[in-house]
């Protein structure tokens, strides 16, 4: 049986074993065991391991990403028709996100509809905190059903 060892895989992402054997826990890899017991990894679990990451590092929740990774085929390799597939539908949220920020990039020095009153602008923007009306938090940053799109 041929793979990458535990610690080639450590080496060639920079996680540490530890992370690899917890992102194991959660489905993300399923390594192979030689007859010794030894974890066997496929040169493909660098790829998952690195979208894992990166995806972590943006912000998703890794129940999300490793719903996504389930999409995935374990039967055969991975192929770049499945990672296009995976990519059009994170897509979407990756852009949702992309939008909310520079919402609150835009928005942070003036007015986010928070009820503060404590800027100028705000009274301008906000008179009388109208924006209570439509739920609590900053209304100009959040979608109708008061959470952050993306």
């Amino acid at each position: 049986m041929s793979g990458l060892a535990i610690g080639d895989v450590a080496e060639r992402t920079g996680l540490a074993v530890s992370a690899i054997r917890f992102y194991e826990e959660h489905g993300i890899v399923r390594p192979l065991r030689n007859a010794g017991g030894h974890r066997r990894y496929d040169r493909a679990d660098i790829r998952r391991l690195s979208f894992v990451m990166i995806a972590q590092r943006l912000g998703f929740p890794l129940a999300r990403i490793a719903a996504l990774l389930e999409e995935l085929p374990d039967e055969r390799r991975v192929t770049k028709a499945d990672w296009t597939r995976l990519s059009t539908q994170f897509r979407g949220e990756i852009d949702a996100r992309i939008a909310a920020l520079e919402r609150l990039r835009d928005r942070l020095d003036g007015c986010i509809g928070c009820g503060c009153l404590s800027l100028e602008s705000c009274a301008l923007h906000n008179p009388d905190d109208a924006q209570a009306k439509e739920g609590p938090g900053p209304r100009k940053l959040l979608d109708e059903d008061g959470q952050l799109p993306g």
